[in-house]
């Protein structure tokens, strides 16, 4: 693992996509998302689904983007479904779909299934694609396989995690950028709940950070420098 770094004045916030994936969540809660959002200028709101235009209304006019999951958190689901389900996305105002990849078919080196189902999602939604690829339960050969053969369908991000399974480690993210080497981003997500953990991830080569903890992060960073 790499040496901790700090590098003076790093402002995360334009990093974040503050995320509320709770099935439990209540509307207040979105809304406050939404305002911390907005206040902090973080770079999306990311719900689920049955929230995106609620989202959407909300943050009209301003900076913050819409981001929300498709066949979140398994990838199991259908092609036809998890296109009909971001195309829906789409329509209710998100403008950025995390999609979680179907892992089996990976394991099984169903790579054309793969790429096609994933480039169908781009293609057809015109939308910015951030490809959920578990790495928790991937072995390293398995993660280089994923970038390759997702790179060239249209993607914006490889996202290393749902949340659900681990999260973002820096040996991960040095790992995804040594494949990708620049071409497309790369999205840090699951357990990111410390200020030093997340400057690591972004130094490993992240260029988006998936956070549900970004405030508290940010109001324990600001006390340790007062």
């Amino acid at each position: 693992m790499a040496k901790s770094i700090n590098p003076k004045g790093l402002d995360i916030t334009p990093y974040i996509d503050h995320t509320l994936l709770n099935q439990t969540a209540t509307p207040e809660q979105i809304q406050q998302y939404c305002y911390e959002a907005e206040r902090y200028k973080f770079a999306s709101v990311c719900v689920f689904p049955s929230y995106v235009k609620f989202v959407k209304e909300f943050l009209q006019g301003k900076s913050p983007k819409v981001c929300t999951v498709i066949g979140f958190p398994t990838g199991a689901t259908t092609s036809k479904v998890k296109l009909y389900e971001a195309q829906e996305a789409v329509e209710n105002g998100a403008t950025e779909l995390d999609v979680v990849i179907n892992l089996s078919w990976l394991k099984t080196r169903k790579t054309e299934d793969l790429h096609r189902e994933i480039a169908e999602i781009c293609e057809e939604t015109g939308q910015t694609v951030k490809a959920i690829i578990e790495t928790s339960v991937l072995t390293e050969e398995e993660k280089c396989l994923a970038v390759e053969v997702l790179m060239d369908t249209g993607i914006a991000y490889i996202k290393t995690s749902t949340g659900w399974y681990g999260g973002a480690t820096v040996a991960d993210i040095e790992l995804i950028k040594s494949v990708t080497k620049g071409r497309i981003g790369i999205k840090a997500s699951g357990g990111i709940s410390t200020y030093q953990q997340a400057v690591d991830l972004i130094v490993a080569g992240a260029t988006r950070l998936g956070t549900s903890r970004a405030v508290d992060i940010l109001k324990t960073e600001t006390k340790k420098e007062s």
